[in-house]
């Protein structure tokens, strides 16, 4: 019976899988306090171990047994919960795509609203010739919009916040956003007015307090907008998850006790289990073949560009491609046991413990908060007991200590660098994901580069030829006439070769060849009739056990091996009449990059799972300092942390599915295009062009980027720290604190639109 008739489709049954722990989706966290928040709500669950991602927006928790008792604790915290079906997004991706559309409408409202209130404001409070009656409450109705529906998530935030007696950035806002536009509304309706105050240009008229509302409505705006671009780009990083879902296979053909293969859900497969892997189909479990022969597209999961040949009693890994040849593999590892299963989860795991650590303004905001609010209500109580002020000229001083400390420079510091350093980049190839990678390039020490795709093509090309006889034009068109019909890597590199010397017969529009009997020998090369003549085009060690190779191809043989080149040989009528070496080839700007990281004080490691003379060649001739080589995938992300354990802060280059967890593990995460989508959704920055100095590149735009954001809250807090005594004098009335605030929001957006003229090459 053919394997295609013995597959039929089962009916589903049950099967226990290992209870391994809960994924819950989150929404409604809206920066690492809140994941902290939900973290500390679950891990108060007895024997409960919690670890919450504020990037992909999802907790992992282990010993609990009812998932209803983890769901209630994130809810408790103020969060909205469901448990998540592995291979299954659609809950989160649809709550993120409601969030991102809510504050794309609540933005257009505000930023449309927004632009003549703060021109009717400014204008009607300087010019009092141009007053009318009622011009006040008009502003307020305008405003109104702005400061409660528009800036709603600003003042949920808070609101939680209070009840868990805490304070972040939010509450910063809602704050100043409520006391600007309260104090609009106070001096509207009764008519109070601080002192008369000096511009250098006159006196400010008496009732210009309503200036406060483009405070207000301004504040709004500008947070609003960096909450949307700052979810919209944090919403990709939870994308690794779903790439990896694909990856793996949905079904499997698992052998019945009939002996028939059936088809079988993969959340249904145990280990024991014996499943048929066809040409061009995806192993599903990791475990041994049994019976037949293949080769395995490893690139996916170990970045090396050769397949793997695998026979009985060879170990197959979920997620390899059998290119040729048909093999059945008893399971293993299945789920969350397979290898690449656990790539996943220390990938997103090595994410959560970056994305969980405090940011400099989260720290500095939970004292600042309080801070604020008891020198504003001692600035009251001072000046209406003491110092026996009317209650007037008490409450405006008061709000002016809050409006003063009104977080605009503050809150524009990160998210206005950040999209203008993130916008630099875009034009020169590079992609920055948010201010993790930003923090972790000011301090990098040590790069470690993948070798397969990121220093070399991961494409085979011949380098070395040997021929018996002088005709080579009538070889390599037997050559690429048999290779076509292969679709293996050493078999595109051949062809490849034969087009660069000169045109095949179907180029050059010549009769095609007869051939006859073409046989692919997996792990061994490809044979058949052309021409009448039995040709074959096999590995160096199955040449030797069919023909005698001589002592001539024999000795050129050992000396392309011992370069690490693979040899493979054309037999010819039962004569080996050439021979060809292929090797993967380093890109041409390697050595370039290598010394542009060098120039920055880096220490660079090359990191491969080839063999240690081979991985110390391609050292040699790029310049690196160290060389790691023959690691396993899973491996490669130990050897990152065994660095940062030695005291290194260290950037991961790499390209493939194996690199996830190393690009995740590290401090800096760098992707290069030609990778893997996985290996992109893990990495922090994103090189999206075919030029190794990018790395270099994108470090130096970090730093920079992150030297700017370091500027800005520098003089965000230093403004504050200045002002709030004056304010709370009684030297600031509100048009004066507005327009310092005002003038402390354009350096900081003019600090930050530097980074569009730096420099990124040395």
């Amino acid at each position: 019976m053919s394997s295609d008739s013995a597959v039929r489709q089962s009916e589903p049954t049950h099967r226990a899988g290992n209870e391994t722990g809960l994924d819950i989706d989150i929404t409604g966290m809206t920066c690492t306090a809140c994941a902290r928040r939900v973290e500390k709500s679950l891990n108060k669950i007895d024997g409960a171990t919690a670890w919450v991602n504020f990037a992909t927006e999802r907790a992992r928790v282990t010993g609990v047994k009812e998932s209803e008792v983890a769901l209630t604790a994130v809810k408790k915290a103020g969060y909205g919960a469901q448990i998540h079906k592995p291979g299954d997004d659609a809950w989160s991706q649809r709550a993120a795509e409601v969030r991102l559309s809510s504050l794309r409408r609540r933005l257009i409202l505000a930023a449309v609203l927004t632009v003549p209130l703060m021109d009717a404001t400014i204008v009607l409070a300087l010019v009092e010739a141009w007053r009318f009656p009622g011009w006040e409450w008009i502003c307020i109705l305008v405003a109104l919009p702005i400061v409660t529906w528009a800036a709603w998530p600003f003042h949920r935030s808070a609101w939680k916040n209070l009840l868990n007696r805490t304070s972040n950035m939010d509450t910063l806002v809602s704050l100043g956003i409520v006391a600007a536009f309260g104090w609009a509304v106070v001096t509207a309706a009764f008519g109070f007015s601080g002192p008369d105050a000096w511009l250098g240009f006159g006196l400010v008229p008496d009732g210009a307090d309503a200036l406060y509302l483009d405070v207000a409505a301004g504040v709004t705006t500008f947070q609003l907008a960096g909450r949307y671009f700052e979810t919209r780009s944090r919403r990709k990083a939870g994308d690794l998850l779903v790439a990896l879902s694909e990856l793996a296979p949905k079904t499997a053909r698992v052998r019945g006790e009939d002996g028939e293969f059936v088809d079988t859900p993969i959340e249904l497969v145990t280990p024991g289990d014996v499943v048929l892997v066809l040409p061009g189909a995806t192993v599903p479990v990791d475990g041994a073949v049994v019976d037949g022969r293949s080769e395995l597209d490893m690139s996916s999961l170990t970045g090396e560009p050769e397949p793997v040949p695998v026979g009985a009693g060879d170990r197959a890994v979920g997620g390899a491609f059998a290119t040729n040849g048909q093999i059945t593999v008893e399971a293993e590892a299945v789920g969350a046991d397979m290898q690449l299963s656990q790539i996943a989860t220390m990938a997103e795991k090595a994410q959560s413990q970056k994305a969980i650590v405090e940011s400099l303004v989260d720290r500095i905001t939970a004292v600042f908060v309080p801070v604020v609010l008891i020198l504003a209500l001692a600035t009251l109580l001072i000046w209406l007991l003491p110092l026996g002020y009317s209650p007037s000229r008490a409450i405006g001083v008061g709000i002016s200590v809050l409006i003063i400390a009104c977080p605009c420079a503050l809150g524009l510091a990160t998210p206005t660098a950040l999209m203008v350093g993130i916008g630099r980049g875009a034009r020169s190839g590079i992609l920055v994901k948010g201010h993790t990678a930003l923090e972790a390039s000011g301090r990098i020490d040590t790069v470690v580069l993948d070798k397969t795709g990121t220093v070399t093509t991961g494409s085979l090309q011949v380098e070395q030829t040997w021929f018996a006889c002088s005709d080579h034009d009538d070889v390599l068109e037997r050559i690429a006439d048999l290779e076509a019909r292969s679709e293996h890597p050493v078999a595109r590199g051949i062809l490849d070769f034969v087009r660069s010397a000169g045109r095949t017969r179907a180029e050059a529009a010549a009769p095609s060849a007869e051939l006859e009997e073409v046989q692919v020998l997996p792990g061994v090369g490809i044979e058949g009739i052309v021409d009448g003549s039995p040709l074959a085009v096999i590995s160096a060690s199955a040449a030797a056990e069919r023909v005698d190779l001589g002592e001539e191809l024999t000795g050129w043989i050992r000396t392309q091996s011992e370069t690490q080149r693979s040899v493979v040989v054309i037999i010819d009528g039962g004569v080996p009449t050439a021979a060809l070496a292929l090797s993967d080839q380093i890109k041409v700007d390697a050595v370039t990059s290598i010394d542009q990281l060098r120039e920055l004080g880096m220490r660079t490691v090359l990191l491969t799972g080839d063999s240690t003379a081979s991985a110390e060649r391609i050292a040699e001739r790029i310049g690196t300092d160290e060389v790691i080589a023959e690691v396993m995938p899973n491996d490669k992300s130990d050897v990152v942390s065994s660095l940062q354990e030695s005291g290194h802060r260290v950037a991961m280059v790499g390209d493939g599915i194996n690199d996830a967890s190393a690009l995740a593990t590290a401090d800096l995460g760098i992707a290069v295009v030609t990778g893997s989508d996985i290996a992109m959704k893990s990495a922090d920055i994103i090189v999206v062009r075919d030029d190794l100095g990018a790395i270099a590149e994108s470090i130096m735009l970090s730093r920079k980027t992150l030297g700017t954001i370091r500027g800005n809250l520098v003089w965000a807090f230093g403004y504050n720290i200045l002002a709030i005594p004056i304010a709370m004098f009684g030297l600031l009335n509100p048009l004066i604190s507005a327009a310092a605030m005002a003038m402390s929001s354009v350096f900081v957006v003019y600090n930050s639109l530097r980074l569009q003229r730096v420099r990124l090459r040395s």
